[in-house]
């Protein structure tokens, strides 16, 4: 009986330990927690987006149906988008974008959209896409995204007859209202 009594009581003592050592941890990792919010600013980086006023450089591309694509071919403010079928947040808002390009002053010819997939994994959004928009499927790193220099994804932004980003956002169809209110 005495020893089940000294097994009790070295468990006990032990479970003890193991809390009062749990204890210790919990306060230490608070302690770093404040240290490293300290460090690190507290205002978050900017999103990404298609940088306001920048001249989209030169480039050659082809959408879906064959049609050649420049950076001359804007008619004028063209609604420019670029998603990709792996990103979730592009999942979320192509209903959006579909809902805007529709409405989009200057329709299917003033709006272009840049697919960032394989060609196998496009075909959904370009199947979606094309009767609202010039859809362009390429690679990461094409030749359209390199020369707005698009980074992330979903972005959206309208960009002038000469190429330059005048809007830039996350929403599409914020753009829309802008677009309203600067008419």
């Amino acid at each position: 009986m005495s020893g089940l009594v000294a097994i009790v009581v070295l468990v006990g003592a032990l479970a003890l330990l193991n809390l009062l050592l749990t204890f210790g941890v919990v306060r230490r990792l608070r302690e770093h927690t404040e240290l490293l919010a300290d460090r690190v600013p507290a205002s978050s980086p900017e999103p990404p987006s298609l940088p306001v006023g920048r001249r989209v450089s030169a480039f050659r591309g082809a959408t879906t149906g064959g049609e050649p694509l420049t950076h001359d071919s804007w008619p004028g403010d063209t609604l420019v988008a670029f998603v990709s079928p792996d990103c979730g947040p592009c999942r979320e808002r192509v209903p959006s974008l579909v809902e805007t390009a529709r409405l989009w002053p200057g329709g299917r010819q003033a709006t272009m959209v840049v697919v960032i997939a394989g060609p196998d994994a496009s075909t959904e959004y370009a199947e979606l896409l094309s009767p609202v928009a010039r859809v362009v499927v390429e690679p990461p790193g094409g030749p359209v995204a390199a020369a707005f220099g698009v980074a992330a994804f979903p972005l959206f932004g309208v960009v002038d007859r000469s190429g330059r980003v005048l809007r830039s956002t996350l929403e599409p169809s914020t753009l829309l209202l802008q677009d309203a209110a600067q008419a």
